[in-house]
C-alpha cells in the first residue's frame, strides 16, 4: 500500500507540474506564444531531457558521486536546449546573450524541479531502509537475545559451567567470561549499525568454545578459521544466525562443519550439518534463514551471496563483500 501511494503521488506531482508550467508559459507571459512561437512542441522535447535526466543521468552521477562533473553536464544540457529553442523551434534570430536572459528559464525550471523532486524521493527511500534496517535488526537481536537467556538455555549453560567448576576448576573462570561476553555482546554492541569484525569473530569464537563443551561426546564440531585482516566492519549478528541454526537442527552424533574465511575485504562462511529429515522439514530450517537472508539484502544489497543447500546434509554459505 505504501508503494502505491507513494507512486500515485510521484504521478500526481509530475501530471500537476506540466499542466501549471503549460499554463504559466502560455497564459501568463505573452501572447506571442500562441501565435508564432511553437512552445508546446518544444514541451515534448523537454519532457524528453527531463525524463532522460532522472531515469539515466542522475542515477549514474549520484551512484558514482561525480556531483561537479553533474552540474557541468546539466549545465551544458540546458544551454543546448534553450539554444535550440531560440534557433530550432522559435527562430527569434536573437543573440545568445539574448536567447538565453529570455528564455533559458523554460529549460531550467522544469530539470531543477524534477531533480529535487527524483532528490527528494530518493532520501524517503534510504529512510524507509534505514528504518526497515532497523527494524529486522532489533527482531533479529530480540529473538537472538531471547534464546540466550532462554531459561532452558541459561541453564544448561550454567550446568556445563557447574561441571566444569568440578571436573575442571582452573577452566571454569574462561567459562564464565565467555558467556559474560556473549550477553554483553547481544546487549550492547549489536545495536550499533557495524562493528568491528575482531568483536564479532570474538564473539562467535566464544559462542563455538561454549558448544563444543557443551556438545562434547555427542557432536563433532570441526571449526576453521583463516582471516588476513581484522581492519573491516561488519553487520552484527550475521554469522551467528547461521551457525546457531546449525546446532539447533543438527542430530545426535552428528558432525557440524563451520569455516569462515576472510580474504582481501570478502568473508566467506559455510557451515553445514546432519539434520532429521523425518522429525525436522527444510522450512523449519529455513525460516531464520529467510529473515536473515532480508537483512542482508537491506544491509549490504548487492554486495553478498547468500546460498542454502539441502541434501543429504543441510548446508549453507555466505559470502560478503566487507569493503
Amino acid at each position: 500500500m505504501t508503494f502505491i501511494n507513494k507512486y500515485t503521488s510521484q504521478v500526481l506531482v509530475h501530471i500537476l507540474f506540466w499542466l501549471l508550467f503549460v499554463f504559466v508559459s502560455l497564459f501568463l507571459f505573452s501572447d506571442f506564444y500562441w501565435k508564432e512561437n511553437p512552445f508546446l512542441q518544444y514541451v515534448s522535447l523537454l519532457i524528453a531531457i527531463v525524463y532522460l535526466n532522472n531515469f539515466f543521468l542522475l542515477p549514474f552521477f549520484v551512484k558514482k558521486k561525480l556531483y561537479v562533473l553533474y552540474v557541468l553536464v546539466f549545465a551544458g544540457i540546458s544551454f543546448v536546449a534553450t539554444q535550440l529553442y531560440c534557433y530550432a523551434f522559435a527562430k527569434c534570430g536573437c543573440t545568445i546573450i539574448k536567447c538565453l536572459s529570455d528564455y533559458l528559464w523554460q529549460s531550467l525550471t522544469p530539470l531543477i524541479f524534477f531533480s529535487f523532486v527524483w532528490i527528494l524521493y530518493r532520501f524517503i527511500d534510504k529512510q524507509e531502509e534505514v528504518d526497515a534496517v532497523k527494524k529486522e535488526h532489533a527482531e533479529m537481536e530480540l529473538k537472538f537475545l531471547k534464546s540466550q537467556i532462554n531459561p532452558h538455555v541459561l541453564f544448561n549453560n550454567l550446568n556445563t559451567i557447574y561441571s566444569y567448576s568440578i571436573e575442571k576448576p582452573n577452566e571454569t573462570p574462561e567459562l564464565i567470561l565467555m558467556l559474560s561476553d556473549n550477553l554483553k555482546h547481544v546487549l550492547y554492541e549489536s545495536n550499533e549499525k557495524t562493528i568491528s569484525l575482531e568483536k564479532e569473530i570474538h564473539f562467535i569464537d566464544n559462542y563455538m568454545k561454549f558448544q563444543t563443551i557443551r556438545t562434547e561426546g555427542v557432536k563433532r564440531i570441526i571449526y576453521n578459521k583463516s582471516i588476513d585482516s581484522y581492519k573491516y566492519q561488519i553487520a552484527p549478528l550475521l554469522l551467528i544466525t547461521i551457525i546457531e541454526n546449525a546446532f539447533k537442527h543438527s542430530v545426535l552424533n552428528s558432525e557440524i562443519n563451520v569455516n569462515i574465511e576472510v580474504k582481501q575485504g570478502i568473508l566467506s562462511l559455510e557451515c553445514q550439518n546432519d539434520f532429521d529429515k523425518e522429525k525436522v522439514t527444510t522450512t523449519d530450517l529455513k525460516i531464520g534463514l529467510q529473515n536473515l537472508e532480508k537483512r542482508l539484502t537491506l544491509i549490504y544489497k548487492e554486495d553478498y551471496d547468500f546460498n542454502i543447500d539441502k541434501g543429504e546434509v543441510f548446508k549453507v554459505s555466505l559470502k560478503l563483500n566487507l569493503k
